[in-house]
């Protein structure tokens, strides 16, 4: 009986502490993550850092419904997912980031893909901003909603399709990743 109380003491006890989280390069990030106001809490699925050119731009982390490293069956559940990237170089243009976008996409989907994306690729990029270090971005599917974008946790919009987070999400785990160490980092098998 006293062992039984003193687990279930152990278990509240654990169960009450926050969230652990991984810091990347000096930066905290969280175990948990909840999709928009009082949507789903995630799970950390794994991070890494996007280089370019040998310097360090961002961390990019992957947050699911539950840890998995099989980028296929990511890339085709229809469950809320959340990219968050944490900015690490100085400034990073909107221009640049859109073109990325755009760069990306065009690495994992077809020309006909691309033309069908086309509308809410410019309603997507019309979100954003140039970014500096320390700031996130977080890029977020709620199924029914579309994808979220917010900057430093303000909403800045919403795209409708689920087709489109998929198509966004390739970017990081498809088969052209735009880095194949950021893609084993957020798949967590680094």
């Amino acid at each position: 009986m006293r062992t039984s109380v003193l687990f279930l003491l152990s278990g509240l006890i654990l169960a009450s502490l926050p969230a652990a989280s991984a810091t990347i390069d000096g930066i905290e990030i969280p175990d948990t993550l909840t999709v928009a106001d009082g949507g789903p809490a995630l799970v950390l699925n794994g991070a890494g850092i996007r280089e370019k050119l040998f310097l360090d731009i961002y961390i990019g982390a992957l947050y699911l419904p539950a840890k998995s490293g099989d980028a296929q069956a990511i890339l085709s559940a229809s469950d809320p997912a959340c990219v968050a990237m944490h900015f690490l170089y100085k400034q990073v243009s909107k221009k640049k980031i859109t073109d990325a976008w755009e760069d990306g996409l065009a690495a994992n989907n077809s020309a006909t893909e691309m033309q069908a994306i086309q509308p809410q690729l410019e309603k997507f990029n019309a979100l954003f901003r140039t970014m500096h270090k320390g700031e996130v971005i977080r890029i977020c599917y709620l199924p029914g909603a579309g994808t979220e974008v917010r900057i430093n946790g303000e909403r800045r919009g919403n795209v409708e399709g689920e087709t489109f987070f998929h198509a966004l999400l390739a970017i990081w785990v498809g088969a052209h990743p735009v880095s194949d160490d950021l893609k084993q980092g957020m798949l967590g098998l680094d």
